[in-house]
């Protein structure tokens, strides 16, 4: 198995199995590659436990570690998934939610392991990237909402 020349770590209590085998599962070009073990005890675990996981989302190659509570997760890290209609964003908003995870605004939700996603309507990417008019409509429209409603960014950018 070739390792990526970049990988994201994400640090898990001791969930990072669990994690990875749900973004596999919800996520198109996701999966695990790998569950490693660890070879001796370590601070917060024994020798045998799963101590990484090697894994994608969206094709990008991840690495969970289970390195117990020292540290969590902040938004200061999120994956923002690209949607291409309403369907596809209310599947990825509410299989996270659904799963334990929590709403927050503007696209935004959290999993329950704490990382953080923005799920994100190609049509709301657009209307920022337009600029001027159309832009400032589909932002104020967007401040207002959790999930985005892609019907609502619409009408906004059309005025």
């Amino acid at each position: 198995m070739a390792i990526a020349k970049n990988t994201i770590c994400l640090w898990f209590n001791t969930e990072a199995e669990e994690a990875a085998r749900f973004y596999a599962k919800t996520f198109p070009d996701s999966q695990v590659r790998a569950v490693h073990k660890a070879p001796a005890d370590y601070p917060s675990g024994k020798a045998g436990d799963v101590l990484t996981v090697d894994f994608t989302v969206c094709g990008i190659p991840c690495i969970g570690l289970n390195g117990g509570t020292a540290f969590a997760p902040d938004e200061a890290f999120s994956f923002q998934i690209a949607t291409d209609d309403q369907k596809e964003t209310d599947r990825y908003w509410n299989a996270i939610v659904g799963n334990g995870g929590k709403e927050s605004a503007c696209g935004w939700c959290k999993d329950k392991w704490g990382i953080s996603w923005q799920i994100t309507p190609r049509t709301l990417t657009e209307a920022m990237a337009a600029g001027g008019d159309e832009a400032r409509r589909a932002f104020i429209a967007m401040m207002d909402m959790g999930k985005i409603d892609v019907s609502v960014i619409d009408a906004a950018r059309r005025g």
